[in-house]
């Protein structure tokens, strides 16, 4: 059975989750305010933010927008990209991330990435007090292979803890996610929060029209989607969606969430405008022959064992 995200009120996450990873950054308070009320007003519960987004201002702010809604959202950070996963970083950065978001518990602490250099027992013995004080409620990983993700759940469940939930990369022009990730989390019941399912904008359009953002601002966005075949698979995603009537942010994140194994895409924007599209993923309705076409603008990944007459 997949595991399940619930707040502390009892309220369900949401189909898609909101990422703060512009606020205090690209987006200002009053952006991110804007934002975080539509996420609401839309049916958001589940925020995600990391202890080393926009140097804290995005925990403080988010903290800061919660209120009386707290009991009633799911809020997960992240530990540990800096400095290693050991014990004395872990329970400092989730102290450090309690504080700033002004919350008792956090619902959902990641390890932001795997650290080959750290044993995992001692991690998860920190994750393993943190949540007998009551300090978390869910143990999440950000940004590992499916082999650390497996390594890491045998480890935890030494401690009387499991894996609730996962963050890989993936969108239409990123999918090394479907060869093991997705099925091996189907498979082990692990939920599954990708973010980027924009492509870092790519599939928006906007650099076909001249516009900027992390492609023309950040040069590792400009690597990680500098293939020429991305971009022509985003092409063909925006002519598609002028055919349909549909904004081409809708058919990224739907097409994401629309896996076989149901990810829930974190989506993320710079102001509630450009937020609007991909929050229009949560009520459009995929069709087959939608999905399918959407699924030919890029190349499927080989299978793991590289048997590709095995591949349907």
């Amino acid at each position: 059975m997949k595991y399940s995200l619930t707040s502390a009120s009892g309220a369900p996450a949401s189909r898609l989750a909101f990422g703060t990873m512009q606020f205090g950054g690209r987006a200002d308070a009053q952006q991110s305010q804007a934002m975080f009320d539509a996420c609401i007003e839309a049916g958001i519960t589940h925020f995600d933010t990391a202890h080393v987004y926009t140097d804290g201002a995005s925990e403080t702010l988010l903290g800061g927008f919660l209120g009386d809604k707290r009991d009633d959202l799911i809020i997960a950070t992240k530990a540990a990209y800096d400095g290693g996963a050991g014990r004395d970083n872990i329970l400092t950065s989730a102290e450090t991330s309690r504080a700033r978001l002004g919350v008792d518990t956090l619902d959902v602490l990641y390890l932001h990435r795997f650290d080959p250099d750290t044993d995992l027992h001692e991690s998860f013995q920190a994750f393993a007090d943190l949540k007998t004080q009551g300090h978390i409620r869910h143990i999440g990983l950000s940004n590992f292979a499916a082999w650390q993700v497996v390594k890491a759940a045998g480890i935890a469940a030494k401690f009387d803890l499991s894996i609730a939930v996962i963050q890989p990369m993936y969108n239409l022009v990123k999918r090394q996610a479907e060869v093991e990730i997705l099925p091996m989390a189907d498979d082990l019941g692990i939920l599954v929060a990708p973010y980027s399912p924009l492509g870092g904008g790519l599939l928006t359009g906007k650099y076909t029209s001249g516009g900027a953002g992390r492609l023309t601002e950040d040069d590792r966005y400009a690597a990680r989607y500098g293939q020429k075949a991305m971009h022509k698979a985003a092409d063909g995603l925006n002519t598609l969606a002028a055919t349909l009537g549909v904004h081409p942010a809708t058919l990224a994140v739907a097409w994401a969430a629309a896996h076989p194994t149901g990810p829930t895409p974190i989506i993320s924007a710079r102001s509630a405008e450009q937020l609007g599209p991909s929050l229009a993923a949560l009520t459009y309705e995929m069709t087959p022959d939608v999905y399918a076409q959407i699924t030919a603008l890029s190349p499927t990944p080989p299978p793991a064992t590289d048997r590709l007459e095995e591949q349907s």
